[in-house]
């Protein structure tokens, strides 16, 4: 059974400038640093675009994790969609909305569905343990791609 994690955070900088930011691997690893994160590109660059896929190694829940999703869906600055291919869970879509807010700031949306594996009990892992670790991680990182696109630079000193 899937389980949704929703995080919102608001950030007072343009939607093409945080669409770009969530798009950056560096970026991405640099807010997780904690997790010993690296993340490798299907083509090479640090910034994924549609079909691109990302592999990332990192240590989560005091287990080595390693994962990889694809872009699947792309409406710069407004929306894109990356899924698992291959990884711990059965499913994982994540969804990332963004939002002109008439301040002329963004309301970032992370919208994940993950689905755990192996039937009722990892359902029952999925939402005691996996649905509020991947809610601090999203809010964490959402915390520091705001920092980032507030001091208006494009990668953390």
């Amino acid at each position: 059974m899937p389980v949704l994690i929703e995080v919102v955070t608001v950030i007072h900088a343009p939607p093409a400038v945080v669409f770009d930011l969530e798009l950056d691997v560096d970026v991405h690893t640099a807010s997780l640093a904690g997790s010993g994160e690296t993340a490798t590109t299907s083509t090479g660059l640090r910034r994924l675009h549609l079909d691109d896929e990302v592999t990332l190694h990192a240590r989560h829940l005091g287990l080595p994790w390693r994962t990889t999703s694809r872009v699947t869906a792309y409406d710069r600055p407004h929306r894109f969609v990356d899924e698992q291919t291959r990884g711990p869970f059965r499913a994982l879509h994540h969804e990332h909305l963004f939002d002109d807010l008439t301040s002329g700031g963004t309301r970032m949306t992370d919208r994940m569905s993950i689905t755990a594996p192996a039937g009722a009990l990892g359902d029952v892992v999925a939402h005691l343990l996996l649905a509020p670790y991947l809610r601090r991680l999203l809010q964490r990182r959402g915390s520091h791609v705001k920092a980032v696109a507030e001091a208006g630079r494009e990668h953390p000193a």
